[in-house]
């Protein structure tokens, strides 16, 4: 159980949070706690202060009320004797749900999708940002239209009322679906910049770091290229992807790209409005999966974010696993205890610059691996092929003779059968 804060008796306060959650085959007591411990963070986040969590054990969740009449009545009492002024529920509530409980309760009612898109819509900075925070939001409104607009009518501030809520209350949904489809051609030419911009850094090899929200990823940016991103311990701090040039060595650079954190139960209408930021990340030649290794449950956090990964493309990636914050283990035992289980994985401390060094070595060998160099002969008589090789590879050396062009061409392993068909075709 989460601990109990102080009751503020002050008129100019926070907003008063209730979380509910709910255990039974599916989870335990103790994995239900824990998630109302994020769902806590998460709210804190979201700039309110958590008076007190409810925990209702159920077999499956009721239809009408997810929690059951009786449950409910005892959390209206609580919100009563407590003054809460709003109810979170750590999972995603139908809208049947939400206008049921907030009959039963007279206590605004949301669950954690919509606690998550209102962090994101307080923390998007960018226009591209903005559109698919509202394009989700958007969304996730649309079958809960009627209810939503008659609570937030009688809301002034407080947890999911950014964004297009305070400014679309007279709007049908005819209008909300002709602004969604607006929105979604908006970010299709934004895709298709960002398209643009991959094509102009040429063939630099590409890294992305991934990873559950608040593992270390910025900080990991800014100690590996000096880059000036945003640095804050709390969740979703990054929202836009940042792409930054990594010198590894004197001769080899890449470049590596950051962007949005993870987190378990993530809402699909907003996996799917930043599939343009993510593209970033699924376009890589190597994800660096930067993991929490002081978090009680850093398993989950691994399962959640390659689960994710792989529900956006059926593509394979080359991922490398790394451990942050080694430096905040209390029991140092637990490096040797997480080698035995990820033999291959990194760790590091990004906050000390440990083991940032052998990171950089081992990406090098990575990149080694995934590249070849080969020696090519074309006829001068066969045609004018040698810029059809540019777009390939890199070309190292390059000299003629009477009858022959000769090429020495670095080029990844996805592009050697084109190089081979062309190879033969003008040698």
């Amino acid at each position: 159980m989460i601990e109990k804060k102080k009751i503020n008796q002050f008129e100019d306060r926070a907003e008063r949070v209730l979380l509910v959650g709910i255990s039974g085959p599916q989870i335990n007591r103790w994995d239900a706690e824990d998630h109302l411990r994020e769902l806590q963070a998460l709210a804190e986040t979201a700039g309110t202060e958590v008076i007190e969590t409810v925990i209702q054990e159920r077999d499956k969740p009721d239809a009408a009320t997810f929690i059951g009449k009786g449950k409910v009545e005892e959390v209206r009492l609580l919100a009563e004797e407590l003054e809460i002024d709003s109810i979170i529920f750590d999972d995603e509530l139908s809208p049947a749900q939400v206008r049921n409980l907030q009959t039963a309760i007279d206590t605004k009612v949301i669950d954690r999708s919509a606690l998550i898109l209102d962090i994101f819509a307080s923390h998007a900075q960018s226009m591209e940002a903005k559109t698919q925070v509202e394009l989700a939001q958007l969304n996730y409104l649309l079958p809960r239209l009627t209810r939503q607009w008659s609570h937030l009518s009688r809301q002034v501030g407080g947890v999911f009322t950014k964004g297009p809520g305070e400014t679309q209350l007279e709007t049908d949904r005819r209008l909300v679906r002709t602004r969604i489809a607006s929105l979604k051609h908006k970010l299709e030419k934004i895709d298709q910049q960002r398209i643009t911009q991959r094509q102009q850094r040429g063939d630099l090899f590409r890294a992305a770091l991934i990873g559950y929200t608040n593992a270390g990823k910025s900080t990991l940016m800014k100690a590996l290229t000096k880059a000036d991103v945003l640095i804050e311990d709390k969740l979703f701090a990054t929202l836009d992807t940042t792409v930054r040039r990594l010198q590894l060595n004197t001769e080899q650079a890449i470049l590596i790209s950051d962007t949005v954190g993870f987190i378990r139960k993530l809402p699909h209408h907003l996996i799917a409005s930043f599939r343009t930021t993510l593209a970033e990340t699924l376009e890589a030649d190597l994800l660096i999966h930067v993991v929490d290794s002081t978090h009680p449950h850093l398993a989950e956090h691994i399962h959640v974010v390659s689960d994710l990964v792989s529900s956006l493309s059926t593509e394979t990636f080359r991922a490398m696993l790394v451990f942050n914050k080694i430096d905040m283990l209390k029991d140092k035992h637990t490096v040797e205890l997480l080698h035995a289980e990820y033999p291959h994985a990194q760790f590091i401390s990004a906050q000390r610059n440990v083991g940032l060094a052998q990171l950089k070595q081992n990406i090098i060998e990575i990149i080694d691996q995934s590249y070849r160099i080969r020696e090519i002969r074309l006829k001068f008589s066969k045609g004018a092929a040698e810029h059809l090789f540019y777009n390939l590879g890199q070309v190292l050396e390059r000299h003629f003779d009477e009858e022959y062009c000769y090429l020495k061409i670095k080029f990844a392993l996805a592009n050697q059968a084109k190089i081979e068909e062309l190879a033969a075709r003008y040698a």
